[in-house]
């Protein structure tokens, strides 16, 4: 895997142009050593889908970037701007999984939430 962001780096500093989100998708498939058919089959598309993202002929929509990065652990920031690390660390992963589980919440219960969590800080005497 190191190799391939190493590779990625070297043509963004070789051209002077960040890779484009179709450029990223083919990195996170070709890091994780899948085919074209095997990546297609795991986020249920069609094979000609992800190769016509790959080169561009199809822009890499955000629903597709949501699987890719919940099914692979894939940063959603890097995969849409380029930017941070490729993949989640698994506390990157927790707190992405905490804040959408907040956010489907009702006020009441963000309420309670964020009581508790005072709460056990203050019962466990972290500041």
């Amino acid at each position: 895997m190191r190799a391939f962001r190493f590779l990625a780096h070297i043509v963004v500093l070789l051209y002077n142009e960040p890779m484009t989100a179709n450029e990223r998708l083919a990195l996170v498939r070709k890091t994780l050593k899948l085919t074209q058919r095997e990546f297609a089959e795991k986020i249920s598309v069609a094979t000609g889908f992800i190769a016509s993202m790959e080169i561009g002929d199809r822009r890499v929509n955000p629903r597709i970037m949501k699987l890719v990065s919940s099914i692979f652990n894939v940063n959603l920031q890097w995969l849409e701007t380029g930017e941070g690390e490729m993949f989640y660390t698994d506390t990157e992963q927790e707190i992405e999984e905490i804040i959408s589980l907040y956010k489907r919440l009702n006020p009441f219960f963000k309420k309670f939430i964020i009581r508790q969590l005072h709460d056990l800080i203050e019962y466990k005497g972290v500041n």
